[in-house]
């Protein structure tokens, strides 16, 4: 093997450069291999839970919105039918919300009481032998906000979702930016000479003979670090990642919990029809200053149109209790990703230590030879601590890694 590019030694040698190829590739697989099994269990940790609170947040929208339906329903039973349609676009509004879609909480709440408003004006307030018209209808509608049917309660539900919704979308994009990083780590491109150097490593020996020799401590840390300089960078953002998440997790539970909010939210909107109600006869006179008499069409009344068996199977798993469960496992969620705080930091130590290199003391593989102990300086993690690494030249960042740095940012200041 004259024409070897990577495992050229003193003697003769027992390798192709037929064979030098295959081990290169050997080499990549192997590295990339480990470090798949290194962040299994991390991954499966938060791709779990994301897939876990997303079901759980689905469902807590639901029972709300059965709640809230069967409130009308038992009542209010007149109108169960008309409000039913705006309760749902109102529960479709808060999911689009929380997983991810670019809605304002106040743009949301504040249509849901303008649109009840009509229906209450409608059933409660004036109700008449007929129903009012749809541009009698849209007249009240654009007039809720300055007439204030409801008192203080849609200020009081604004607040309340506003608080306990960003929280808890925030904590569902922060675990799917989690399976992002670790999605980078798994498929991290490796650079020329890196992949030589790790050819150099692991099966170099080989074409001595040395089958069962293992690289020396330090050699397998410098290629390793070298290989993984890109990944290093996360390690500080990758820690201050979870610390925010340890503290959003903690701001979730209690009154402002999303579960107590949504769970809650029917009370709420009883209190605003009885506050309607209350405020009646002024506000009969105040509607017809701004929209004039009620000008009314022929009456539909459809029942109660809500299915109130529909969901009871799921729902009935998840009772009002279901507080403290979503509560106890975010705190165990975050309790586990606690023990991955130094994962980016300590990579290569895992690798080399666990997997790769040889136990201490005894002969080892330097690159060139088996030796007592490699001679070489043993460089630190990160790009910067690569200027001076004997045995792998790293050229700068990794631009897919760059961007998910940036994403972490984002997403802890968030």
């Amino acid at each position: 093997g004259v024409d070897l590019q990577v495992c050229t030694p003193k003697n003769p040698t027992c390798c192709t450069k037929k064979m030098e190829e295959r081990y290169q590739i050997a080499a990549k697989q192997d590295i990339q291999q480990l470090l798949q099994t290194s962040s299994a269990t991390l991954k499966f940790l938060i791709s779990r839970n994301a897939a876990a609170f997303q079901e759980t947040f689905e469902m807590l929208i639901r029972l709300a919105e059965n709640y809230t339906s069967t409130l009308f329903c038992n009542a209010y039973r007149n109108m169960a039918a008309e409000a039913a349609v705006h309760v749902q676009e109102f529960f479709t509004d808060v999911g689009l919300f929380l997983f991810g879609t670019d809605a304002s909480t106040e743009e949301f709440v504040n249509r849901f009481f303008d649109t009840l408003f009509p229906v209450v004006y409608n059933h409660v307030i004036n109700p008449g032998p007929t129903d009012i018209s749809l541009e009698y209808a849209e007249c009240l509608r654009a007039a809720r906000r300055d007439l204030r049917p409801f008192g203080n309660v849609p200020k009081k539900a604004l607040g309340q979702m506003g608080r306990s919704l960003l929280p808890s979308r925030t904590f569902l994009q922060a675990l799917n930016l989690g399976v992002e990083v670790i999605n980078a780590t798994d498929h991290l491109h490796f650079s020329r000479d890196c992949s030589r150097a790790l050819l150099r490593m692991q099966y170099c020996p080989h074409c001595q003979g040395l089958m069962l020799s293992k690289p020396c401590m330090g050699y397998c840390l410098n290629i390793i670090q070298g290989c993984l300089a890109a990944l290093a960078e996360f390690d500080l953002h990758w820690q201050r990642y979870i610390q925010a998440l340890e503290e959003l997790s903690g701001a979730l539970s209690g009154a402002h919990g999303i579960e107590h909010v949504l769970l809650n939210f029917h009370s709420l909107v009883h209190d605003a029809v009885v506050q309607a109600r209350i405020n009646g006869p002024e506000l009969s006179e105040q509607v017809n200053k701004v929209c004039g008499p009620p000008v009314r069409k022929p009456k539909q009344s459809p029942g109660c149109s809500f299915d109130q068996n529909k969901d009871d199977q799921g729902l009935k798993m998840f009772s009002r209790d279901s507080e403290q469960t979503l509560t106890n496992r975010r705190k165990e969620f975050v309790g586990h990703l606690r023990l991955y705080r130094a994962f980016y930091g300590s990579l290569a130590d895992q690798l080399c230590g666990k997997e790769l290199a040889a136990a201490h003391g005894l002969p080892c593989w330097d690159g060139e030879d088996l030796v007592r102990s490699y001679t070489h300086r043993v460089v630190g993690s990160g790009i910067k601590a690569q200027s001076a690494n004997p045995e792998v030249k790293v050229k700068g960042t990794d631009p897919v890694i760059s961007q998910i740095i940036d994403k972490l940012k984002h997403v802890i200041q968030v």
